[in-house]
């Protein structure tokens, strides 16, 4: 057994087909295969049940998984460390964040970032809040920026930074009959055509919890997964969305009406429990911005206090 093989097998797992593995490692198939097929016969089981369409991983390579991104984790964080004793910051940096983070200027703390720490390889996604700290717990991501509702409790689990706390507010189409509105109530919302997340998602929890509370039954009309859909929806005046206020500020053409029950939301960025220097690093250079903001003056700055 050797740290490629593992490499291989994870790569496998992660992408589920042999080809997009090989191309992630920058090996030919074959050469791939034949690796992951000498460990299977040094540990005389196989990892994946192969088919023409799919790639699935067999009970024994299933209990493989977390063991192998512990060594090849151990690994870069040994690289890592020598590097950084030389003063090198290298290695990879995997950023997850929602679409709807505005807190803070994400683009521009990777730009500084990359200025300061050229040899850092940057991987940058958008996801699902729930998925995203699932991806923490896994230590498939180094750092997360999550929108949750302010009751949920699995992010206590986690070493985190809240740096928003903000109401949801109605957003409709200039044209619609609410628009001149000065404030509605979950209520007369219920009565509408809605767009929200997902059921399920940690977005759409931030509104349910909140009709759940007053007792009012809703109908969502429109399912979505990306703000830019929930967009689309309200500016044809199809439905109305419930966003973030700080959603709703930079959607300058759409109208933002407060919910008198104001339900929230809280933004926090969330780690894991033994970080690279890489994200050490990030999590000192967002420091520095929060800081910056803070002595600004800023009416929406973050708290700066950290929960580890």
């Amino acid at each position: 057994m050797n740290l490629k093989q593992l490499t291989y097998v994870l790569a496998v797992a992660e992408e589920q087909s042999f080809t997009r593995a090989a191309q992630r490692c920058h090996i030919v198939q074959s050469a791939l295969s034949h690796q992951i097929a000498k460990l299977e016969e040094e540990l005389g089981c196989e990892l994946f049940n192969r088919t023409s369409r799919q790639v699935k991983l067999t009970p024994a390579g299933q209990a493989i998984i977390a063991p192998t991104r512990k060594v090849l984790d151990s690994l870069q964080h040994l690289i890592d460390e020598v590097a950084a004793s030389n003063n090198q910051i290298s290695g990879k940096l995997t950023i997850g964040t929602i679409s709807t983070l505005n807190a803070i200027d994400l683009a521009a703390l990777l730009y500084q970032f990359h200025q300061r720490y050229p040899q850092v390889n940057i991987r940058l996604y958008v996801g699902m809040s729930e998925n995203l700290m699932t991806d923490i717990q896994q230590q498939k991501t180094d750092i997360a920026f999550t929108g949750i509702w302010p009751g949920e409790k699995r992010i206590l689990s986690l070493p985190h930074q809240q740096i928003a706390d903000e109401p949801l507010v109605a957003l409709l189409s200039p044209n619609h009959p609410l628009a001149k509105m000065k404030q509605v109530t979950l209520q007369t919302l219920a009565g509408e055509s809605l767009v929200d997340y997902c059921a399920g998602c940690g977005a759409r929890q931030q509104t349910d919890r909140a009709f759940q509370a007053a007792g009012i039954k809703r109908h969502v009309s429109f399912e979505i997964d990306h703000i830019e859909w929930l967009e689309n929806l309200v500016r044809q005046g199809l439905a109305i969305g419930i966003v973030p206020i700080s959603t709703a500020q930079r959607l300058h053409s759409l109208i933002s009406i407060p919910i008198k029950e104001e339900p929230r939301r809280k933004v926090h960025c969330v780690w894991g429990p033994s970080p690279s220097k890489a994200a050490e690093c990030f999590l000192q250079l967002m420091q520095e911005a929060i800081a910056e903001q803070n002595t600004a003056g800023s009416d929406d700055a973050p708290s700066n206090m950290m929960n580890k």
